[in-house]
């Protein structure tokens, strides 16, 4: 059994899996950082806040068999946003190579839920930087740039990192978006497991 985990075809769907979840979690790092950030530190009227943090609780629980309905609806071969940019715009989404039934699809899928979790747990982090330090880092002659370097980020670099692998595992282990979406046209890992659990070996 052992060695059957080495066949090409469980390889592939490791690989796989690993590069969804890469994908997704780096991404979803990245775009709930800039929210979050733009929320705390970059002036935003302050009611944005609670409706933003409200949406992120439960985006971030959004997932399974509504999930996959929602955006086979949205942007599937004959969703509403699919079928409105190739009839009003003449943009065929299907010409240009999107499927959401691919790489691209599954992990623009999951990004639903990655980036309201990365939104959740980086907030607190960033309400953790004190306005002295930026203070004290200006009076020394240190720009913008600089503060994010050698203040800013090494603070935040744990949250960031340990937000990451959260991100990268809650990508690995997604099964029911998975086979929702895209059934057994794309062999990832948590399918493979699913469909050995379901079955009578």
């Amino acid at each position: 059994n052992i060695r059957g985990l080495f066949t090409p075809s469980i390889m592939a769907s490791y690989w796989i899996s690993i590069k969804i979840s890469l994908a997704s979690a780096l991404l979803g790092c990245i775009i709930g950082f800039s929210v979050a950030a733009a929320i705390v530190l970059g002036g935003l009227p302050r009611w944005i806040r609670s409706p933003m943090m409200t949406f992120s609780g439960v985006a971030s629980n959004f997932a399974g068999v509504p999930l996959a309905f929602a955006f086979l609806a949205t942007l599937g071969p004959v969703g509403l946003i699919t079928v409105f940019l190739r009839s009003q715009l003449g943009i065929d989404l299907r010409l240009l190579g999107f499927n959401l039934l691919s790489f691209w699809g599954l992990t623009i899928t999951y990004l639903f839920f990655q980036i309201p979790l990365m939104i959740l747990i980086i907030t607190p982090a960033l309400d953790g930087l004190k306005k002295e330090w930026k203070e004290a880092a200006s009076i020394l002659g240190a720009n913008g740039l600089q503060y994010w370097l050698w203040v800013a980020f090494p603070i935040l670099f744990p949250s960031i990192l340990g937000t990451l692998a959260l991100l990268f595992a809650n990508a690995f282990g997604a099964v029911a978006t998975a086979i929702a979406l895209t059934g057994s046209s794309l062999s990832i890992v948590p399918i493979l497991l699913f469909a050995q659990i379901r079955g009578d070996v």
